[in-house]
């Protein structure tokens, strides 16, 4: 698909139903996030911000934030829509929130995605463990990456 004018903003309550759309597209065998998981995780006050092309979300990134850390929850781009660098660039805008925060950045990621471990890496992620069948129902397993805090 053309990339067009991607625009970052905060997620709203009402992307909740797309949000759930693209959890189903791209984590089928993982139990995706619903509506509710959605909108709770935006009531809690996390850092949610999404990807628009024309209006339509089509990528969205989450970051938990603490006093003393940040975990990023989860980062999504619609299929058709993956491999254009939008993904980067949602990871880029919660690297700048923690960074903006001066706290480090915690992950967990599947160990056969070999496209988001490289992109981690090459954000300055490091491995730190291995989560033996973190994800359910499928039961693969996550490598935990961290990230030091930005303290310039």
């Amino acid at each position: 698909m053309s990339a067009g004018t991607v625009t970052v903003a905060p997620l709203r309550h009402e992307d909740a139903a797309r949000c759930a759309e693209i959890e189903r597209q791209v984590f089928p065998g993982d139990d995706p996030w619903s509506e509710h998981a959605f909108r709770a995780e935006l009531d809690n006050g996390n850092y949610y911000v999404g990807a628009y092309v024309g209006g339509k979300l089509i990528g969205y990134a989450g970051l938990g934030l603490t006093d003393f850390e940040s975990s990023v929850h989860t980062i999504a781009v619609a299929m058709g829509w993956q491999s254009s660098g939008i993904g980067k660039t949602l990871l880029r805008t919660l690297l700048a929130k923690a960074d903006e925060l001066q706290v480090p950045v915690f992950l967990e990621v599947r160990t056969d995605n070999a496209r988001a471990i490289s992109l981690y890496l090459a954000h300055g992620f490091e491995h730190l463990g291995l989560r033996r069948r973190y994800y359910q129902p499928s039961g693969a397993d996550a490598y935990t990456m961290g990230r030091p805090a930005n303290r310039d």
